[in-house]
């Protein structure tokens, strides 16, 4: 069956969204929980503040403990070349939660300069110009 392109681009949209838009939401102070579905590894070098830690593996287990049901739920993982987020969004929609995945992951978060922290704290921001506007 073929699907028409509008009905296509508003189902991706519907269950994806990027780096500068989880930055505004953020900022808007919009109702959501931010997931990083990555390893304690991958958590502890670096992630977006704000964010909760629920690698993948441990979400259908673990997910009622930390993202209150009804709340709206975008996961993310390293990058366009992981499949985490897809598997984290899998596990979330499982559950029925409404959630989206941050396509670009964790890699264009950082490449936009949106704000990163540590276990040590705030990470300093870098601004790509492969992957943005950069206005000194």
């Amino acid at each position: 069956m073929h699907t028409d392109p509008l009905t296509y681009f508003e189902n991706k949209l519907a269950h994806e969204t990027d780096a500068s838009d989880v930055y505004a939401a953020q900022k808007a102070g919009d109702p959501f929980v931010l997931v990083d579905v990555r390893n304690d590894d991958a958590w502890r070098q670096g992630r977006i503040r704000g964010a909760i830690h629920l690698p993948h593996q441990r979400i259908a287990d673990e997910a009622a403990a930390h993202v209150p049901e009804g709340t709206p739920v975008v996961v993310y993982c390293w990058s366009p070349g992981c499949n985490g987020g897809a598997k984290g969004a899998a596990a979330f929609a499982r559950l029925g939660y409404a959630v989206r995945e941050m396509i670009g992951g964790y890699e264009y978060w950082v490449r936009e300069g949106q704000p990163t922290v540590n276990d040590e704290g705030d990470l300093p921001r870098v601004f790509d110009p492969q992957v943005m506007t950069v206005r000194s």
